[in-house]
């Protein structure tokens, strides 16, 4: 057999083709269109921070004199604490598309593929801020455009970047053919962890774990809340999947890669910490973005003793009992269920397995992306607004509430529960519920 490639062989030849790419690199301008964008991307960074400012300015003054103004939903609190959040992450964004620019207009390559990395962050959270506090609407384009071309741009713009991704990919051939050979396909090749934290992998455990987590909670309600119902708790708007658990068991996964050998009290601990903290943030941000609640442990207790300190904390949205499981199939997933899980997905022939992952993977996100918008149409009928545009009509056609109510059993959507600051939502709600005169 052949030796293996290990990763000082392949750092070291990386570095022997440096020299000569990053000084290709730099003597390259970047083309005229990335220069012009880089424009662009400067202008609009120094807008944004005026604009911020402003609106901050004219918020300041809007809390001094009247603070009605700005009263939204049940809980004035939430939408202000989210706005300043937003605004804080918008200057952050602004000054880093300031930077971004200029190092495009300087042909600064590595330098602007450095900085697309930190837009790609900063706008996903912009995003995830938006749909809390306004929905899906169409103010997100500019959003997915700019996320698009950021990404395009951090693959595209640094040429010695991706003479290393080619070389990578080359050596990441050869290795999983010999590890293939060997029935080590998917480990951990340098032993710090068990498994090799790369997109393949966390995908299929993401995916396997979704219908496994359903599995166990649908059991789990049969048997132990209400025995002999059968409820559907699927979280997706297609196929037996429930997204928490994938989530879940990806962070623990990553979390946990390293200590798989750790004692059995320290996997339960960082389980129980990790999966609990992830179902409160979940919770909290289906709650915000769209009155929605799929599960309330407000009121439990310990033992029947005295109230449930940790649901109490995080007002119902986790509890010590949940926690506690989440620890345990932590815990069983790492010690027993890694090992076998390893070897079921790597039946996928190594030959198609990155192809049908993509394949797969961009079917998720349309999943994904469809429930979120199937969510937010459902919120915004519930409200009494009317449903005008071609996608809010796709939606009420085929699924309707009578269909969302279905599909998501255990979910609840009640909007002034939620934070946005679209108050026309409220406003036209209140009317329709109004008794006539």
């Amino acid at each position: 057999m052949t030796p293996k490639a290990q990763p000082e062989t392949i750092d070291a030849d990386m570095r022997a083709g440096a020299p000569a790419s990053e000084g290709d690199a730099a003597a390259a301008k970047i083309p005229l269109a990335m220069r012009l964008y880089g424009t662009l991307c400067t202008v609009l960074g120094v807008f944004t921070l005026f604009s911020v400012i402003v609106f901050a300015a004219l918020m300041t003054w809007a809390l001094q004199t009247d603070p009605s103004l700005i009263i939204v939903g049940t809980d004035p609190t939430l939408p202000v604490v989210l706005l300043a959040i937003s605004y804080l992450v918008t200057i952050g964004n602004g000054a880093a598309l300031v930077v971004f620019g200029r190092s495009l207009r300087k042909s600064r390559r590595r330098n602007a593929a450095r900085w697309s990395h930190v837009l790609i962050g900063t706008s996903v959270v912009q995003v995830l801020l938006k749909i809390m506090l306004q929905g899906i609407d169409a103010t997100l384009v500019p959003d997915a455009v700019q996320l698009l071309i950021l990404l395009a741009i951090s693959v595209t713009v640094d040429p010695s970047l991706r003479r290393e991704r080619e070389l990578k990919r080359r050596v990441r051939d050869l290795v999983d053919r010999e590890a293939a050979e060997e029935g080590m396909l998917g480990r951990d090749l340098g032993g710090k962890g068990y498994i090799e934290l790369n997109f393949f992998n966390l995908f299929w455990v993401f995916v396997a774990c979704c219908v496994l987590g359903l599995v166990i909670e649908t059991v789990y309600h049969f048997v132990v809340v209400v025995p002999g119902e059968v409820q559907d708790r699927a979280g997706l708007l297609f196929g037996p999947f429930s997204p928490i658990y994938g989530f879940g068991a990806v962070l623990m996964t990553v979390a946990l890669n390293r200590f798989y050998r750790a004692s059995p009290a320290i996997v339960f601990l960082v389980s129980a910490v990790i999966g609990g903290l992830f179902e409160a943030a979940t919770a909290w941000f289906m709650e915000l973005g769209f009155g929605a609640v799929a599960w309330d442990y407000s009121g439990s207790t310990i033992f029947g003793l005295f109230p449930d300190p940790v649901a109490l904390l995080f007002g119902g949205r986790t509890s010590t009992l949940f926690m506690c499981m989440w620890g345990a199939l932590g815990l069983v997933w790492i010690r027993l269920c890694l090992p076998w899980m390893l070897k079921l997905i790597n039946l996928i022939p190594w030959k198609v397995r990155y192809s049908f992952t993509a394949l797969c993977a961009a079917l998720m996100l349309v999943n994904g992306v469809m429930t979120l918008e199937a969510l937010d149409c459902w919120f915004e009928r519930l409200s009494g607004i009317p449903q005008t545009t071609p996608v809010e009509r796709f939606y009420a056609e085929h699924y309707g509430n009578d269909y969302m109510a279905r599909r998501f059993e255990s979910m609840t959507i009640t909007p002034d529960d939620s934070a946005r600051v679209d108050g026309a939502a409220r406003a036209v709600a209140d009317v329709s519920a109004a008794p006539e005169a």
